[in-house]
C-alpha cells in the first residue's frame, strides 16, 4: 500500500520503498475531535514498528509476513491508559491533584505541571502556595506568564504558559526543534555483526534496559516486549511514578527491578546487567546521566554493539534542551492548547507527542537492531517530545466541519475487539490488546504487569 507518512518513516530510516508492500493501514484518520492530525501520523509510525518487527524476522529465517493496523486500534493506543481498568474499575484519581490550567493577572493561562512530588513542590515554591487548588488559583493570578514560567523551571518544577502557534513559531527553540531530524539512528562504535537470537518470535532473546518514565520511553519497551524482547524496567525505591492507570499499562509485558546507583554494590550490579543487554533506553535529559557513567560513549565501550536508545521533552540541540517537559507541557508551549479569546485551554485527545515518540523509538531502534545484526557496530537513536509535535504539526490542521461531530468515544463494538485481559499482582486488567497484528509472529505480552520492584535485577536465561 502507499502511505505517504509510513514512506516518509521508511526514507528517514533508509529501508527500501518496497517494504511498504507488506503493510496495510485500513479505516480512517477522522476518528478524535481535534484539528490536529496526529491519528494518520500516529498509524504509520504503530504499523512502522510492526514492519521492523517483520523484517528482524525474516533477517532470522527467511520468511516474509504480512502487517496490518486498523486506524481505530491505531487511535485508541494513542491514549492507551484511558482504556485501563483494575478488577472493572477505573482507577481513581488523586483527589487532592494540584495539576492543571490557571488564570494569570492578564487573563491569559499557565499550565503547572504537578504529578510528581519533587516537581509539584518546586511549582508550589515558584508560585508562593500551598498544596491547595483554591489558594494555587488566587496565587497565579497575581503572576505574569513568562516571568512565573521560568520561576517553575528555575525550583526544579515544570509547566508552560500557553502560547498560540504564532508565538511558539517566534521562540528560539521552536527554529531549533524544526531542524532537528524526527529520529536519528547514529553509529557511535565497532563492533562485528551480532545475530539476532534464537527464538520463536521477532525480538526473542532481545534483552533491554528500560529507564523511562510516564508515557514514550516505556510504550516504546512495551512495544519491544509485544514482540518478544525481554524488557527490564529499572526505578529506585524512593523514586515516585504515576502508579495506575499509565504505569500498570506501560508496564505490561516487562520486569521491575531496583537499582540505585549511588550505591556502589548496586551500580556494579547495573553494570553486569548493560554488559549482557542488548538495548539501553534511558529518557533522562541530555548529559544527565554521564555522571553515572552511563553516557552513549561509556556504553558502547562497556558493551560493544550495544543499541543505546534516548528520548528527550526538547532535543538534543537548542536552548531549551536541558529543560523538563512532559506531553502536556510541550502542548502548552506549541500551541496546541491554546484556545482564543482568552478561553481556557484544553489539550488534545490523546498523548500524540508521547506516543509518536515512543512508537518512533521502537522502529529506529529495531532498525538498529537489524543494522548491528547485519553490518554490526554501536548504535544511538534519539527523539524528542517536540519533534514528534513539529512533524505533526506541520502537516496542517482539519476545519471544524471535519472533525466537530465525532463522538467523544469508539463504539462498543469496536472496543469490545480492542480490549482484552489478563491476571497480575495489580488485579485482573483490562487493557488494549496490540494494535498492530503480523500474521505469522502475532504481538503478545508473555509476562503480566507488575508492581515497581517485583523482580530482581537478573536477566532471565535466553533460550
Amino acid at each position: 500500500m502507499s502511505n505517504p507518512h509510513l514512506n516518509h518513516l521508511l526514507q528517514l530510516a533508509d529501508m527500501p520503498a518496497s517494504t511498504v508492500d507488506n503493510v496495510e493501514i485500513t479505516g480512517s484518520e477522522f476518528l478524535l475531535a481535534t484539528p490536529y492530525k496526529f491519528v494518520g501520523p500516529g498509524a504509520a509510525c504503530i504499523a512502522a514498528t510492526g514492519l521492523a518487527a517483520a523484517e528482524l524476522w525474516k533477517l532470522k529465517t527467511g520468511r516474509s509476513q504480512k502487517v496490518t493496523l486498523d486506524t481505530y486500534a491505531a487511535a485508541a493506543a494513542l491514549r492507551s491508559p484511558r482504556y485501563l481498568k483494575i478488577d472493572g474499575k477505573r482507577p481513581e484519581e488523586d483527589g487532592a491533584k494540584v495539576t492543571g490550567f490557571y488564570q494569570l493577572k492578564d487573563g491569559r493561562w499557565i499550565y503547572l505541571h504537578c504529578n510528581f512530588p519533587n516537581v509539584r513542590d518546586g511549582n508550589l515554591k515558584a508560585v508562593g502556595a500551598p498544596m491547595d487548588k483554591h489558594a494555587v488559583t488566587k496565587a497565579v493570578a497575581k503572576r505574569e506568564g513568562l516571568e512565573l514560567e521560568a520561576a517553575m523551571f528555575a525550583a526544579g518544577g515544570c509547566g508552560g504558559f500557553i502560547r498560540s502557534e504564532a508565538e511558539w513559531e517566534t521562540c528560539a527553540h521552536q527554529k531549533s526543534a524544526a531542524q532537528i531530524p524526527l529520529f536519528d539512528i547514529v553509529k557511535i562504535g565497532e563492533a562485528p555483526p551480532q545475530p539476532l537470537p534464537a527464538g520463536d518470535r521477532p525480538l526473542s532473546g532481545v534483552r533491554m534496559l528500560d529507564l523511562t518514565r510516564v508515557l514514550a520511553g516505556p510504550s516504546c519497551a512495551k512495544a519491544f516486549a509485544e514482540h518478544g524482547a525481554d524488557v527490564m524496567r529499572i526505578t529506585r525505591k524512593d523514586l515516585p511514578d504515576l502508579g495506575p492507570p499509565s504505569d500498570v499499562d506501560t508496564g505490561i509485558g516487562k520486569l521491575q527491578a531496583h537499582i540505585d546507583m549511588r550505591d556502589p554494590a548496586q551500580a556494579e550490579t547495573m553494570r553486569g546487567l548493560v554488559k549482557d543487554c542488548d538495548v539501553f533506553l534511558q529518557g533522562y535529559r541530555p548529559g544527565a546521566l554521564a555522571a553515572r557513567g552511563l553516557s552513549p560513549e561509556a556504553l558502547a565501550a562497556t558493551r560493544p554493539g550495544i543499541v543505546y536508545v534516548t528520548l528527550s521533552a526538547w532535543g538534543h540541540e537548542g536552548p531549551w534542551k536541558d529543560k523538563r517537559g512532559y506531553d502536556t507541557v510541550v502542548q502548552s508551549f506549541n500551541g496546541m492548547a491554546w484556545r482564543p479569546n482568552n478561553e481556557k485551554p484544553a489539550f488534545l485527545p490523546g498523548s500524540p507527542h508521547d506516543y509518536i515518540a515512543g512508537y518512533l523509538l521502537a522502529f529506529a531502534t529495531m532498525v538498529a537492531l537489524h543494522r548491528r545484526a547485519t553490518i554490526g557496530g554501536s548504535w544511538l537513536v534519539r527523539t524528542s517530545l517536540v519533534g514528534a509535535g513539529e512533524w505533526f504539526r506541520g502537516m496542517g490542521r482539519y476545519s471544524p466541519a471535519e472533525y466537530q461531530n465525532l463522538p467523544a468515544e469508539f463504539p462498543p463494538e469496536v472496543m469490545k475487539r480492542l480490549l482484552m485481559e489478563h491476571n497480575s499482582p495489580w488485579g485482573r486488567v483490562t487493557h488494549l490488546a496490540p494494535a498492530v497484528q503480523l500474521s505469522e509472529t502475532p504481538g503478545r505480552w508473555v509476562r503480566p504487569a507488575s508492581p515497581r520492584g517485583s523482580h530482581a535485577p537478573v536477566w532471565p536465561a535466553r533460550e
